[in-house]
C-alpha cells in the first residue's frame, strides 16, 4: 500500500544520504598515509600493503580515529592535495545543482536517485582501486556529481510523499539523522577496515550497500513507471525560485550555520595539538560525541514543531544563536574535554537550523509556487555546498592570515547577526495557498494534461 511504500522509499533516501557522507568522510583517516605513500615517503596504503601495516611516516600506527581533513607528514603541498581533493565533491555538487534540480522537477524524483546510486557505486569502486592522485580526484569530484542528484531528489522525493505535517518534519528529521550520523561513524568505520583489512575494503562494503539500495529503488519505484510525471504540474524554474525573499532568507540561514562546521573541520586538529598538545586519539575523539547531541536536536525540534508549528523561525535563530555562542567559546578551550562542549553546541544549533527550515522551503513552495520540490532542494544543497567548498580550501588559509580566535569569532558573530533575519519568516505559517498551483496555472498558460485540466476548472 502507499503508506508502506514511502516508509520503504524513506529507507531508500536515508540509506543513499548515508553512503553519501559516509564516503564523503571515511577517506579521513585513509588519504592521508595513501597520499604519502604514492610519494614513496613511507606509510603502506595501496593495494601492496599489507593488512595493518599502515604506517605513517614518522612511525608507528596512525590511530584508528584521526582527525578530519588531517594534515600529513609530508608538509603544505600534501596539506592542499587533501584540501583540493575534499573540496572538489562540493565543488561539482554545487556547479550541478541547478541542472539537477530543474531536472529532477521535468522527470520526477526517483530516476534522478537511481541515477545518484548508480554514479556513487561507480565511484565507490574507482576509490576502492585508485593508485595516484589523479583517480582519487577524478572519483571524489564524481561523487559530486552523484549526490546532485541522490541528495536533492532524495529530500524532495520525501518532501513530495510526506505532504503533510507533522509527518514532513519527522520524515526529514530522520534523513539529517543518518546525514550526522553517516558523517560522524565514517572515519572510525574506514579506519578501522583500512587498518584490519586494508584499504579497498571500507570502499567495497560501501559499494555493496549501494547496489542493494539501489535494487530496492527499483523494486519500489522502477523508472519505467515514471511516465505519469508529464501529466503532474511543471515546477517553478529555479532561478524564479531564488528571487523569492523568503526562499533566499532560509538559504542564507542554511549556508550561515554550516559554515562554523565546515571551516573547524580542517583547522581544529593543528589547533589542538599547537595549543594543547592534543593526542591523535583525543583529536579524532573529538567530534564522536557531537553526534549525540544533533540527533537530540532533530528530536526536540520536530516535537516542538509538532505542537508549535508556527515558531519554526523562532527555532531556526535560537539554532543561529547557539551555533554563534559555541562558536565563541571554541578558542577558550584549554583541553579535550572543554572543546567537545562547544562542539555539541554547535551540532545542536545545526540540528534545529536544518530540522526547523527544510520543512519550511517546502511550505513556502506549496503556498507561493508550484508543489513540486526538486528546485528548491537543489538550493538547499547549494547553500551546504558553498560552505564545504570554501572549508577545506580558504580556513586554513584564514588561519594562517588572521588566526584562529579570530576565525570562531567571524564565524560566530554572522551567525548571531543573521538570527534576527529570520523573523522575516515568522508570518509565513499564515500563507495561504491561494497563491500556488491555480494561479501560477492562469499566469503561465496549460503545459501539459493536467494543467489543462487545472485551467479548466478555475474557468469554471
Amino acid at each position: 500500500d502507499a503508506r508502506r511504500q514511502r516508509r520503504l522509499l524513506l529507507v531508500v533516501v536515508c540509506v543513499a544520504l548515508l553512503l553519501d557522507n559516509m564516503l564523503y568522510m571515511v577517506i579521513v583517516p585513509i588519504i592521508p598515509d595513501y597520499i604519502a605513500a604514492m610519494r614513496g615517503r613511507g606509510g603502506a596504503a595501496g593495494p601492496s600493503a599489507p593488512a595493518g601495516g599502515n604506517e605513517s611516516g614518522g612511525g608507528g600506527n596512525r590511530t584508528l580515529l584521526t582527525a578530519r581533513y588531517p594534515p600529513t607528514g609530508g608538509g603544505n603541498e600534501d596539506d592542499v592535495q587533501i584540501g583540493v581533493l575534499f573540496a572538489s565533491k562540493a565543488i561539482l555538487q554545487l556547479l550541478v545543482n541547478p541542472l539537477s534540480g530543474t531536472l529532477i522537477d521535468r522527470v520526477g524524483y526517483e530516476a534522478p536517485l537511481l541515477a545518484g546510486l548508480a554514479v556513487m557505486f561507480l565511484c565507490t569502486a574507482i576509490f576502492a582501486f585508485a593508485e595516484n592522485y589523479a583517480t582519487l580526484f577524478a572519483a571524489r569530484s564524481l561523487q559530486g556529481l552523484g549526490s546532485a542528484f541522490a541528495d536533492t531528489a532524495g529530500i524532495a522525493l520525501i518532501a513530495d510523499r510526506y505532504a503533510e505535517e507533522p509527518a514532513r518534519s519527522r520524515a526529514l528529521g530522520t534523513a539529517l539523522a543518518c546525514i550526522s550520523f553517516g558523517s560522524l561513524a565514517a572515519p572510525p568505520f574506514g579506519g578501522v577496515l583500512y587498518e584490519f583489512a586494508g584499504k579497498r575494503v571500507p570502499f567495497l562494503v560501501l559499494a555493496c550497500v549501494c547496489l542493494l539500495d539501489g535494487l530496492l529503488l527499483l523494486a519500489l519505484a522502477p523508472p519505467c513507471a515514471t511516465g505519469a510525471r508529464a501529466n503532474m504540474p511543471v515546477g517553478t524554474p529555479i532561478h524564479r525560485l531564488m528571487v523569492d525573499p523568503y526562499i533566499a532568507v532560509v538559504a542564507g540561514a542554511l549556508a550561515t550555520c554550516n559554515i562554523p562546521l565546515a571551516f573547524l573541520e580542517p583547522t581544529i586538529a593543528n589547533w589542538m595539538k599547537d595549543s594543547m598538545g592534543a593526542s591523535e586519539w583525543e583529536v579524532g575523539l573529538t567530534w564522536l560525541p557531537a553526534f549525540f547531541p544533533h540527533v537530540l536536536g532533530v528530536y526536540v525540534t520536530v516535537r516542538l514543531a509538532a505542537a508549535y508549528p508556527h515558531l519554526q523561525w523562532f527555532y531556526g535563530a535560537l539554532g543561529m544563536a547557539i551555533i554563534g555562542a559555541s562558536s565563541c567559546l571554541v578558542p577558550a578551550c584549554r583541553n579535550f574535554g572543554q572543546v567537545i562542549i562547544p562542539l555539541c553546541g554547535i551540532c545542536f544549533g545545526i540540528a534545529l537550523v536544518d530540522t526547523a527550515l527544510l520543512p519550511t522551503l517546502a511550505f513556502l513552495v506549496d503556498v507561493r509556487h508550484v508543489s513540486v520540490y526538486g528546485s528548491v532542494y537543489a538550493i538547499a544543497d547549494i547553500s551546504y555546498c558553498v560552505a564545504y567548498a570554501l572549508g577545506p580550501i580558504v580556513a586554513g588559509q584564514i588561519v594562517h592570515t588572521m588566526g584562529f580566535a579570530q576565525l570562531n569569532l567571524g564565524m560566530g558573530l554572522a551567525n548571531v547577526l543573521y538570527a534576527p533575519v529570520l523573523l522575516f519568516l515568522k508570518n509565513v505559517c499564515q500563507m495561504k495557498p491561494s497563491h500556488s498551483e491555480r494561479n501560477i496555472l492562469l499566469e503561465e498558460g496549460p503545459k501539459g494534461l493536467y494543467d489543462t485540466i487545472k485551467m479548466e476548472e478555475c474557468k469554471g
